[in-house]
């Protein structure tokens, strides 16, 4: 018999959850646990800029067609004499076709028409919404022809364009969608494919998608596999709480959009699946270089963390004193006791997972080089927890160091040291950097980077402790060992390849040629279809395995 895409995964769970590190604290999520449009373009993160209050004429909390109207005009004007507003900007790719961002140059496809296909086309789908083998089609049916163009008028604002979805033959009525994302709208042109964020209970707060209220759909840019995301998360939720992912086909207004990110919203549904319990307080931590949102400590004026922190649940004083509560913890407690005072406040073994994963497998919107795009959930107990978010650019060479800022693109040999690498370490040797491969950036990611980088306490002060270090060592060799081993992660990989294969092949909106799709997975970083070196899934996991099962701090756990 042939294994499905669900038998691998679920073997592959099994095997990593039971393999866990020598002597090591037991493997598994942590008790209670399960399966889990960014802000603006400030210092400090932003958000949406709110608009919909001031053109609904008729007081319903959305903006009908006459409204939207008059205030896309309103927009319009306003860019034109050069305002916007905070959130609200005009925000457009550079360019045409070959923009994108740094390291994409030249690699973008010119989009064209996709082939019609209707409902009747289509054959319901069995398995649930996230069902890792499954690949629906979500057909999305505007009113007007230009529905790109007045999403692209409302990007950064609350105001959503009404849509009718239809899956598995079932129609959902009025929900509401708009254009998601950063660079992954701002260098994609027009009629590419741009992330949406579609709100099933737009105008009916009851209305679900087999059970879900919100869905994120993502144009994997930067990711010509389309399988970083999933397997980001398919990974990480064998450790921690996290958002489930597949793959999904899109449709809009009869026209093959093509294959999509499917992934789970962070909301009171996923965590309600992860904890048991929706009860507690939710924050986003804005995606931003320099948005300081990495849990330190800026004193006790709440409002120097509501420019840091998005909350997504009740806003309350008593969930800003626990998060400042936590931060001041972090800060001022002596390292000899700062697990005792952490322990009642902290899910500590979550968030040492939590590091590791985003180490390990290097994501680089991570918490260890931007100290943002990640979630917390503050559950009804008073204990915080820690949850990844943004995987679009992960298991891939780190491509810049912690003190880095902004988005640049650097491949090795291109950038200098991070504020917290460590002078003396030697080339080529584990854990060590060289003047062609400075620390913080390529394969050679050290597991043990940031450990003076006071903008992350999460991470310098919890790894200060000999015995939690030691722990999160012995995570990031079992996340090596096991999930980065390709004779379980290359089955995962191929069977999702073979899924969505023929549809990247005649998806007339993807960012990047097919070969490069073809590339991606297992090919040679050498070969011309190579993305500027990038390696392909293969060999970032071989490579990274391959070098953190040889760190010396690794291999001294065997002693």
């Amino acid at each position: 018999m042939t294994p499905t895409l669900s038998m691998l995964l679920f073997a592959s769970a099994a095997m990593i959850a039971s393999q866990g590190p020598p002597d090591g604290p037991p493997q598994g999520p942590p008790p209670g646990g399960g399966f889990g449009g960014p802000p603006g373009f400030g210092p400090m993160g932003g958000g949406d800029r709110e608009i919909v209050k001031e053109f609904d004429k008729d007081g319903n909390g959305r903006l009908d067609k006459e409204e939207r109207k008059a205030a896309r005009a309103s927009l319009q004007k306003e860019r034109a004499q050069g305002g916007g507003g905070r959130g609200g900007r005009g925000f457009g790719p550079p360019g045409g076709p070959g923009g994108g961002p740094p390291g994409m140059e030249g690699e973008r496809v010119e989009a064209k028409p996709g082939v019609k296909i209707s409902p009747s086309d289509v054959k319901p789908v069995d398995g649930g919404f996230y069902e890792p083998g499954a690949l629906r089609t979500l057909f999305l049916d505007f009113e007007g022809a230009d529905w790109e163009k007045e999403m692209s008028d409302f990007y950064r604002t609350d105001v959503e364009v009404p849509a009718t979805l239809t899956v598995d033959g079932k129609t959902y009525p009025n929900v509401g969608v708009g254009f998601r994302g950063a660079t992954s709208f701002m260098f994609v042109p027009e009629g590419s494919k741009r992330s949406l964020n579609v709100s099933v209970d737009f105008t009916d707060e009851k209305q679900r998608l087999m059970g879900y209220r919100s869905l994120n759909l993502l144009n994997a840019n930067t990711d010509p596999s389309f399988l970083r995301t999933v397997l980001y998360f398919q990974i990480a939720r064998q450790w921690i709480a996290a958002p489930k992912a597949n793959l999904v086909r899109v449709v809009i207004n009869g026209e093959n959009w093509g294959i999509y990110v499917n992934a789970q919203q962070f909301n009171k549904e996923m965590i309600a699946e992860c904890f048991k319990s929706s009860k507690g307080a939710r924050w986003k931590v804005p995606g931003s270089p320099r948005g300081s949102g990495g849990l330190e400590y800026f004193g006790e004026d709440v409002a120097e963390y509501r420019r840091r922190y998005s909350i997504k649940s009740k806003d309350s004083d008593e969930s800003w004193a626990a998060l400042i509560r936590l931060c001041r913890t972090l800060k001022e407690t002596p390292t000899e006791k700062l697990e005792e005072a952490l322990a009642p406040m902290l899910d500590i073994d979550g968030a040492l997972r939590f590091l590791a994963i985003d180490n390990a497998l290097i994501n680089n919107d991570g918490y260890w080089v931007r100290a943002s795009d990640y979630s917390i959930y503050l559950d009804e107990k008073g204990v915080f927890h820690i949850l990844p978010h943004d995987a679009n650019e992960t298991l891939q060479p780190a491509s810049m160091g912690p003190g880095g800022g902004g988005r640049g693109r650097r491949g090795p040999g291109e950038g200098g040291r991070g504020p917290d690498s460590r002078p003396g370490d030697e080339a080529g040797a584990p854990g060590g950097a060289t003047a062609s491969a400075p620390r913080g950036v390529g394969i050679e990611l050290d597991p043990l980077i940031g450990l003076t980088d006071t903008n992350k306490p999460l991470r310098s002060r919890l790894l200060a402790v000999p015995a939690l270090k030691r722990r999160y060592l012995e995570y990031v060799k079992a996340i090596a060992r096991d999930a980065l081993d390709w004779s379980k992660l290359g089955p995962m990989a191929e069977s999702y390849r073979k899924l969505i294969e023929k549809e990247v092949e005649l998806d007339t909106k993807k960012l990047v040629p097919f070969a490069a799709f073809q590339q991606s997975i297992s090919g040679s970083s050498d070969g011309e279809a190579g993305r500027r070196g990038m390696p392909s899934l293969k060999e970032f996991a071989e490579r990274r395995r391959a070098y953190l099962l040889a760190h010396p701090e690794i291999q001294a756990l065997e002693k």
